[in-house]
């Protein structure tokens, strides 16, 4: 006879404004959020039920807007101590001003800029992250191991997208020799990360995705085995796609179609792939990824760090395309935060063609939160409030300074300045508390991140 299970332990949120993202995009001008351990229990209009039991905490969040987490989409951490370099460059001569640096980062180095660039995000109301890490340098040592200890520390829900390159210099790619690993290498190690770190249950704190680069640094045989080894294992597919037009040129040239086509011919185009940046893309592109459901991270302000143009993201998502939005690394978007994202989504793609009527506050926050959720494969437990769903929340403080004259709640979140983080709960656990981490000591982080950055411009300069 099984053991009886405890009862679940209950915290209670009252008279705070809710936008629960769910499909009708309900909200609660005054409302309530109840949590049983990790999950959302109950949410609605007015004060939470009467006579619960187990409850260990109560907060009354008046003057605050309660959201689902941000979910990140597209990121590279080790990026945190290279900032503010190359800051006049388009995306190919930047990655080759920074490959040479990039293709000397070691453990420590990768163990402290994930931590940076964690903390930066999870402070801001970042719930769950992901990274897209892809630089291998030859004995380097357990760099994957590095990234997710870092999240797990952090207590953020986080996706590693285990990236690859095989392309080198020698092969007319852009890293040098040294920095990409072997085509048979690469999968081997990749498949390696996915059965050692991959959890697809429900409650998942860390999950695994097969991740090539991207068409420059990377072969077809790569890509075509990447997207077979990510299918045999049963988890999704990441990379970078269509960003410049430089990158249109160079696959019309060396594969003789371009990005979109090249991605399915590989066999990696589908509902469990999804695609960084997606800036060049014409109608029938659009329409590609609407029918196989791909998924694209829309990242604006390093579009626009790296002058790579505006994503269609209006377009995408009139055609169903499943988009959410990414920091991209933070060597092209120095802030490294999501609410950044959330406005320059909004303001850029006003500059577009749809022009004002590109994207509302609504939809720039469903992007950062539902949005990420569908692109990452989890918009069935977080992205939502929702009972049921995972306890992955945020109370946005709404009535300060900044905020306080802004009528609406949500469009005082998206088009202010970044809204205070009073509370940030991931799994049903704190994590932030008055915009500082609970979890870490982001002095430590500040101190550590700099003296590695330090570090790596020195063995930089001396090869």
């Amino acid at each position: 006879m099984a053991a009886p299970s405890a009862a679940p332990q209950r915290i209670v949120i009252e008279n705070a404004a809710i936008a629960t993202v769910d499909a009708q995009d309900t909200e609660y001008a005054s409302g309530y959020l109840v949590v049983a351990d990790n999950r959302i229990e109950s949410l609605g209009a007015g004060k939470a039920p009467e006579n619960l039991e187990n409850v260990v905490r109560r907060i009354d969040a008046t003057g605050h807007l309660i959201t689902p987490g941000l979910v990140n989409t597209h990121h590279h951490f080790y990026q945190w101590i290279t900032r503010g370099l190359a800051t006049d460059h388009n995306l190919f001569n930047w990655l080759v001003a920074l490959y040479p640096t990039w293709a000397r980062i070691d453990e420590q180095m990768v163990r402290v800029a994930a931590q940076g660039s964690l903390a930066m995000m999870a402070r801001g109301g970042v719930t769950t992250a992901m990274d897209h890490h892809y630089v291998f340098p030859q004995g380097s040592g357990d760099l994957s191991g590095a990234i997710i200890g870092a999240a797990s520390e952090m207590g953020v829900r986080f996706t590693l997208a285990r990236g690859s390159m095989d392309r080198s210099e020698k092969d007319g790619g852009l890293p040098p020799d040294f920095a990409v690993e072997t085509t048979e290498g690469a999968l081997a190690a990749t498949e390696e990360t996915v059965k050692k770190f991959h959890d697809a249950s429900f409650d998942s704190m860390t999950q695994v995705a097969v991740a090539p680069c991207s068409p420059f640094s990377i072969s077809t045989e790569l890509l075509r085995e990447g997207a077979a080894l990510g299918r045999r294992l049963g988890v999704r597919m990441h990379t970078h796609g269509s960003e410049t037009v430089e990158e249109e040129k160079f696959c019309h040239e060396l594969f003789g179609m371009g990005p979109t086509d090249y991605f399915e011919s590989t066999g990696f185009l589908g509902e469990d792939v999804w695609m960084a940046h997606c800036v060049h893309m014409n109608d029938s592109d659009i329409a590609a990824f609407a029918r196989t459901k791909t998924g694209v991270a829309h990242c604006p302000s390093s579009n626009a760090r790296l002058a790579a143009g505006i994503a269609r993201v209006p377009d995408m998502l009139k055609a169903g395309v499943p988009v959410g939005l990414g920091v991209d690394g933070t060597a092209s978007n120095e802030s490294g935060e999501l609410h950044t994202e959330l406005r320059n989504a909004l303001l850029i793609n006003r500059l577009g063609a749809h022009r004002e009527s590109a994207l509302n506050a609504r939809q720039a926050l469903r992007l950062g939160t539902y949005g990420g959720a569908q692109v990452l494969g989890r918009a069935d437990n977080i992205g939502s409030l929702e009972a049921g769903k995972l306890a992955d929340f945020v109370l946005w403080k709404i009535d300060g300074l900044g905020h306080s004259s802004i009528a609406d709640p949500v469009t005082a979140v998206v088009f202010g300045a970044a809204a205070p983080v009073t509370a940030s709960f991931v799994n049903g656990k704190q994590i932030v508390e008055n915009n500082r981490l609970l979890t870490v000591d982001e002095d430590t982080i500040a101190r550590d991140a700099r003296t590695e950055a330090q570090r790596l411009a020195r063995i930089a300069a001396q090869a």
